[in-house]
């Protein structure tokens, strides 16, 4: 989601190479975004090759923005 709010769309290849992800573990990541309604998924080709982009939605923008929010409220603590 980081990498999502910081730019207007990423490809497959991209979110994989910057999360060090498997292939299988983004792709369950990237379901469970999408059904939960935090990011869309379009499915292209970028010549013959298949290409898999996705964009954070104006839900996921809030729900990530809530979750940083949490984050900094929790850090400002100091009780970990």
């Amino acid at each position: 989601m980081s990498i999502l709010a910081g730019v207007e769309e990423a490809d497959f290849s991209y979110l994989k190479k910057q999360t060090g992800a498997t292939s299988g573990n983004l792709s369950v990541q990237i379901d469970k975004l999408t059904t939960a309604g935090y990011i869309t998924v379009e499915k292209g080709f970028k010549g013959k090759m298949p290409r898999t982009t996705c964009k954070i939605t104006s839900a996921g923008q809030e729900a990530f923005k809530v979750y940083v929010d949490a984050l900094k409220e929790y850090l400002s603590a100091g009780d970990f």
